[in-house]
C-alpha cells in the first residue's frame, strides 16, 4: 500500500517551542502522555518520544503488553484526540529544574511505516528501537496547540 502523505504545516506558523524547550526535550529520555479516559479521568503513561520539527512522535513499541488488547492510550485518542504531554527534569540542585508541557491533538498512524522520518528520529534517540519492527506498529503524532514551560534559570 502507498504510504499516506503527512500534511505540511502552514508556512506562516511561528515555532511553538523556545530554544531552551527544544534543548530540554532533546536531552530527556522519557515524558508522560495524558489522554482522556472514557469516564473523563486523565490516563497518564510514561512514553519514549522524539521531537520532529514542531511535532512530537511516540511509537507503540514491542515491550510486553496484553496480547490482542488495544492500549488504553490508543482507545482514548480515537475517542478524544485532546492530549497533554509533559517532559520534566528533576535534579537535587533545584537550579536545574525545568519542564515543558504540550497541550495538543493526537493522531494515530495505524503503522509506523506511514511516516519513515518519525521512525528514523525515534531510532536515533533509542537504540532499543533498532531491533523492533516499529513499521508494523501504531505511531502517535502530537500537534501542539499550546506549549508552556518553566525553568529555574
Amino acid at each position: 500500500p502507498q504510504p499516506l502523505a503527512r500534511p505540511a504545516a502552514p508556512p506562516h506558523r511561528s515555532p511553538m517551542f523556545e530554544p531552551w524547550q527544544r534543548e530540554l526535550l532533546h536531552s530527556l529520555g522519557v515524558a508522560r502522555l495524558a489522554t482522556i479516559a472514557r469516564d473523563g479521568r486523565p490516563h497518564l503513561v510514561p512514553v519514549c518520544y522524539a521531537l520532529l520539527g514542531e511535532t512530537i512522535v511516540i511509537a507503540v513499541d514491542e515491550k510486553p503488553k496484553r496480547p490482542g488488547v488495544e492500549l488504553a492510550r490508543l482507545r482514548n485518542i480515537r475517542r478524544d484526540s485532546r492530549v497533554t504531554f509533559l517532559a520534566d527534569r528533576y535534579e537535587d540542585d533545584w537550579q536545574q529544574l525545568a519542564w515543558v508541557r504540550v497541550d495538543g491533538s493526537a493522531r494515530i498512524y495505524a503503522r509506523g511505516e506511514e511516516w519513515p522520518e518519525a521512525l528514523a528520529a525515534l531510532r536515533l534517540r533509542y537504540s532499543q528501537y533498532h531491533a523492533m519492527a516499529l513499521e508494523t506498529r501504531p505511531l502517535i503524532e502530537i500537534t501542539p496547540e499550546n506549549v508552556t514551560g518553566w525553568r529555574f534559570a
